[in-house]
């Protein structure tokens, strides 16, 4: 792949001279340190060179940040920004698609994720939640993560499926989980093909290729019911409304996209919450409070306030199809510009007192554009941000119900890269006791 480099007429930001995969081996194995130590080194606009011969220019500042999201999706294309993710999603995903071909997938997953489809899973999300949190240990330490992991994959295979048992779903969970566990290496390892012969890149393609063999399978069975107009999954609305129209591969990218992108970040994001809440007593105390009202407002807040101290992922992507200018910058087409979720959450012009865990932050009040972006922003905004909400809510409100929390360490845990996500190095250990 040609690496892009300044042509006359247009300039790049400065940043590190280290070899392309050294940066790339630093960014994903200490991503939030590394970050911050080229911002304070090269400033709040800053060029990362990884491997792939993608050319990064990091965005810090919430003016250039909407600069970004407001431009032409002919010309900042999320989806080839997203590359590094086809081998896994699928080159029909959502997620690395761009222009008609994202607009047509976009416009057929909308329904499943608009207001009416949302209140439909409500009690379903509630159900789960207490299932969940029914089977917490008590009085003793234990990671939480895990647990949210297990309850967000489950409520997004009933949405996606519309069904909780039997022996393909069954094989199904564990191999999701394990495509989610991957390290920083096997990351690395999607931009070189070759590697996937050896060691845990191959045992990662052939789990891969399993879940395929489970997703194509479920495809056949649904496209020969008879029963799909009363179904309301998300497999199933996408056969009634577009079946003739998608191939078994479209569908098959499409399921595993919302498999993965929709269970992980909001359970990282939750165990974080959890975390944060266990160490803060006066902002527990208000949270069960919340729980015990119905007062979701405040529940929602504790979850955004974890997504914004917390970010579960670091950065969104768009690459330029042309010459453009921003941040005071002429970039060369091909340049991936990269708005950091981190660092902008960390802004103390827009969020004061950052390091401080506030979920009053978002009560009564949106943030500025541009400064709160776990979910990304413009017309690439996830699809599932409601979701995500709507589900840390319901596991929020049925966990504070029951138990009082406390962190298992004095000290706060730190963060560890897995895939392309940050989560708990130790799991967000808590001690729950029975209210």
């Amino acid at each position: 792949m040609a690496t892009v480099e300044a042509t006359p007429g247009t300039t790049l930001p400065p940043g590190s001279r280290l070899p392309r995969l050294v940066q790339t081996a630093l960014f994903l194995s200490a991503r939030r340190r590394i970050l911050a130590r080229w911002h304070r080194r090269y400033g709040d606009v800053f060029l990362i060179r990884v491997a792939g011969g993608r050319t990064v220019v990091t965005l810090t500042l919430p003016e250039h940040i909407r600069q970004v999201f407001a431009g032409a999706a002919t010309i900042f294309h999320a989806g080839e920004g997203n590359g590094m993710l086809a081998p896994v999603m699928g080159h029909n995903s959502v997620l690395v698609t761009d222009e008609d071909v994202h607009l047509r997938a976009r416009k057929l997953l909308m329904p499943a994720f608009n207001g009416a489809a949302l209140r439909g899973y409500r009690d379903m999300m509630t159900e789960l939640a207490v299932e969940n949190v029914s089977n917490w240990p008590t009085n003793t330490p234990f990671p939480v993560h895990p647990r949210m992991n297990a309850v967000t994959l489950e409520i997004i295979l009933r949405v996606v499926f519309g069904l909780s048992d039997g022996p393909r779903l069954a094989e199904l969970r564990p191999r999701l989980r394990r495509i989610s566990e991957i390290g920083p290496l096997t990351v690395l390892g999607w931009s070189y093909p070759r590697l996937s012969r050896f060691g845990p890149l191959r045992r990662n393609w052939e789990n891969l290729q399993a879940v395929d063999r489970l997703l194509y399978a479920e495809i056949a069975d649904r496209r020969a019911s008879g029963d799909l107009s009363e179904r309301g999954d998300v497999l199933s609305r996408l056969l009634t409304e577009a079946g003739e129209e998608l191939t078994d591969g479209e569908l098959r990218d499409h399921m595993i996209t919302l498999l993965l992108a929709g269970h992980e970040t909001t359970a990282t994001a939750l165990a974080w919450a959890f975390h944060e809440l266990a160490r803060r007593p006066a902002i527990l105390r208000a949270a069960r409070q919340a729980a015990d009202d119905g007062d979701d407002a405040y529940l929602e807040a504790v979850a955004k306030e974890a997504m914004r101290r917390r970010p579960v992922i670091q950065n969104v992507a768009r690459k330029l199809t042309e010459p453009t200018e921003i941040a005071g910058y002429r970039l060369p087409a091909g340049t991936v510009v990269a708005p950091s979720i981190t660092l902008v959450h960390r802004d103390a012009e827009a969020h004061p007192s950052p390091r401080e865990f506030r979920p009053e932050r978002f009560l009564g009040k949106q943030p500025e554009p541009g400064t709160w972006i776990p979910f990304g922003g413009g017309v690439r905004r996830c699809i599932g941000a409601g979701f995500s909400l709507q589900e840390a809510v319901a596991v929020l409100r049925e966990a504070l119900l029951r138990y009082d929390i406390h962190p298992a360490e004095a000290r706060p845990e730190r963060t560890k890269p897995r895939n392309i996500t940050l989560i708990p190095a130790q799991g967000a250990r808590i001690i729950a006791t029975p209210r």
